[in-house]
Parts: structure tokens; C-alpha cells; sequence
């Protein structure tokens, strides 16, 4: 007889320290279950990156994403205010904004032709006369909270949860001296790949463990015996010193500094920072078997003398992408298997992965906690 849902959150002790730990039972991984009570809860109240800061500068500019299964739109209002709404028009539940990213005036359902202003008030419904009882003042765009830390604009689905300087913590003070403002956009990749998504976080978390194995590009220009992992709030910083190689010119080339920094926001966005480049890795679930990994590339500069170099880093980080592609669904296929139940963690290298388990698995409980409470 299957587990229940309760039982498989019962099977992970998130009480072990790191020495004592395990992973997270494959269940976490294969249960659709599990992923349906993620969507309700830890995508729906964490706040989470939707784009970028430059995409929504000027009143009108807006972006659009989805978050937990909603579709969501945030627009720079003409009173300079950032405002995020849930992109479904009101009258048949249209996308109201179509693109990914642009400019508007209004905001206009292309189905019946409704408009909302870009503080999501409803301006116009063509042909409505004769409709009684009908309030225009209460038929705007449904809120969303949004907010802009560095380069990044992030949503929260919410009310109820603290502001985004909160939820970040201490990862606020530790990029801050990366000068990340000062780099500009360059260019975006994205991978759909046949895993959950915390297999893609597990990966990341692991402490450079598979790096010398898996990335030997990489590999020739950390300094991997002095790998270092910190835990903090709802984050990990794992960084390296950096040394010159030409093991691989490609990456000796474009990856370059005193120091790599790592950062892993919980639930799932990286941060990677080089001397002049930064690329974010934003990981999203599809379903439990599948995710999509959205990778955004910046650079101190974003010249057209500097492109041919810009793009050389690019690749190396694709390759980088392409190697970590290929194990993560090999360890979906794993997973699987009547032969694996839950892994032993490394002391040395994978407590930014204790950090995530047992982060997840408390919204977990408190999701099904809710959910009992409200069946009573």
C-alpha cells in the first residue's frame, strides 16, 4: 500500500545534525503528491525572482512570468510605483498581457478588449451598457506584492508574508560588496530537463563534491581544497579561491577574480559571481519529473568590442549547464528505483543540502499542517 503524505515527511528526520543526516527520501522527488503541496506552499509563499530590475525602469514597462501555476504580470505605474497583479482578466479570465516583457499605456485583455491601467484599476469594457449591479471600482487586476532587490524583481503570492529584505536576510549584506548593480544584462539560456527541481538545487548544494568529477573545466580554476560553505537565514555561500590555469582556455579565460562566489536562495535561485560576470540560475518545476532551469547572463561590459568575449563566457557556462543536464536526469532515473531510498550527506561538502532539506521539508509539514486544520 503507498505511503501517505504524512508518512513520507515523517520518513526525513529534520531534526539530525549534518554528521547524522541523510537526504530526503526519493519520494520527496517522485510523489506527485509532494510536488502539489510545494506549489501551494513553497512557491506560493516564498518570494520568488520573475525578472529584472532594467525590464520594468520606466512607467509602463512591465514583465510577465509564472509563479505556483499563476500567471503574473508587474508593471512600473506612472506614479513610479512597482505593482504586481495576477495576469487574468476579470471578466472571462484571459491573459489581460501576452508578452513576455514591453511598454503599454493600458493594459489590454485581448479577448474582449477590457482595459486596466497600470495601477490595475479597470478603465473600459466595450458593448457593457445594461449590466447591472456591476462595479467597476471593484473589478481591477487582483494584487500581487512585487519588489526589487539589486538587478532582480521578485513577486510574492502571499499577503500575509514579511517584506522581501526580510526573506532574504543576510544574503542582502553578502552580495552587496560584489557591486552585482553595477553589471548589465547580457543574455538568457534556457534548459528543460527530465528531473524534479530540487534535484537541479541538490546538484548546486552538494559543495563542489562532483565539480572535479564533472566539470573539469571548472575544476582547473578553483582552488577546490579550499572550498569553503556557509550557511545562513535561507541561504548558502559556497565559494572558492580562484587560481590561473590553461587546462582549459576557454574557462581560464572567462572565469576570473580573487575569489567564485556561489550563493543558493532559498527555494531556487543561484546567484554566480566572477570578477565583471554574474549569471543567475532560476530553477522552476514543471512537474514532478521535469523542470526548467532559466539562466541570465550579465557583465561589467556589454560593448560590441566585448561581445566575442562575452559570448565565449557564455558558453562556458553552457557546457558547465550541459554537464550538470546529463546527471541530473540519470539521478531522476535513480531515484526511481527499488534499490535507492535516501543517500548519507557529507559532512565536509553538503550542508548547504542539509540547509535546503530541512528548510523544505518544514513548509512541507506547515503546509499539510494547514490543510488538515482547514478539512476539521
Amino acid at each position: 500500500m503507498p505511503m501517505s503524505v504524512q508518512e513520507i515527511l515523517a520518513s526525513y528526520d529534520d531534526r539530525a545534525s549534518l554528521s547524522e543526516a541523510s537526504t530526503i527520501p526519493a519520494a520527496f522527488y517522485v510523489d506527485a503528491r509532494i510536488a502539489e503541496i510545494e506549489a501551494r506552499t513553497v512557491f506560493s509563499q516564498t518570494w520568488q525572482l520573475v525578472g529584472r530590475a532594467d525590464q520594468v525602469e520606466k512607467p509602463g514597462q512591465f514583465v510577465t512570468a509564472t509563479v505556483a501555476a499563476e500567471p503574473i504580470v508587474v508593471v512600473r505605474g506612472n506614479d513610479g510605483m512597482l505593482r504586481g497583479f495576477y495576469n487574468v482578466c476579470r471578466h472571462h479570465a484571459a491573459a489581460v498581457v501576452t508578452e513576455a516583457c514591453g511598454q503599454a499605456s493600458l493594459l489590454h485583455c485581448p479577448y474582449h478588449g477590457w482595459n486596466y491601467g497600470l495601477d490595475g484599476s479597470l478603465k473600459g469594457m466595450p458593448e457593457f451598457e445594461g449590466v447591472k449591479n456591476f462595479e467597476r471600482q471593484k473589478n481591477g487586476l487582483v494584487p500581487v506584492r512585487a519588489d526589487t532587490w539589486e538587478k532582480f524583481v521578485f513577486v510574492n503570492l502571499d499577503p500575509q508574508v514579511g517584506p522581501l529584505n526580510d526573506f532574504l536576510g543576510g544574503l542582502v549584506k553578502r552580495v552587496a560588496p560584489l557591486g552585482v548593480s553595477k553589471l548589465r544584462y547580457f543574455d538568457s539560456r534556457s534548459y528543460d530537463i527530465h528531473c524534479n527541481w530540487k534535484v537541479f538545487v541538490d546538484n548546486y548544494l552538494d559543495g563542489g563534491y562532483h565539480v572535479p568529477h564533472l566539470h573539469k573545466g571548472l575544476s582547473s580554476v578553483l582552488d577546490y581544497k579550499q572550498y569553503t560553505i556557509e550557511n545562513e537565514d535561507r541561504y548558502c555561500l559556497q565559494s572558492s579561491p580562484m587560481v590561473s590555469s590553461e587546462e582549459d582556455a576557454a574557462t581560464g579565460a572567462t572565469r576570473k577574480g580573487d575569489r567564485a562566489w556561489y550563493f543558493w536562495q532559498y527555494p531556487n535561485l543561484m546567484i554566480n559571481c566572477y570578477e565583471g560576470y554574474m549569471d543567475t540560475n532560476l530553477v522552476l518545476p514543471v512537474d514532478v519529473d521535469h523542470c526548467r532551469v532559466i539562466f541570465d547572463f550579465y557583465f561589467g561590459d556589454v560593448s560590441d568590442a566585448r561581445r566575442e568575449y562575452n559570448q565565449q563566457s557564455v558558453a562556458v557556462g553552457a557546457r558547465v549547464q550541459d554537464e550538470d543536464l546529463g546527471i541530473c536526469e540519470a539521478v531522476q532515473r535513480g531515484l526511481k528505483s527499488r534499490a535507492y531510498g535516501a543517500g548519507r550527506l557529507s559532512v565536509r561538502r553538503e550542508a548547504g543540502e542539509h540547509l535546503f532539506h530541512r528548510l523544505l521539508t518544514a513548509d512541507l509539514k506547515a503546509g499539510v499542517g494547514r490543510s488538515a486544520v482547514a478539512a476539521d
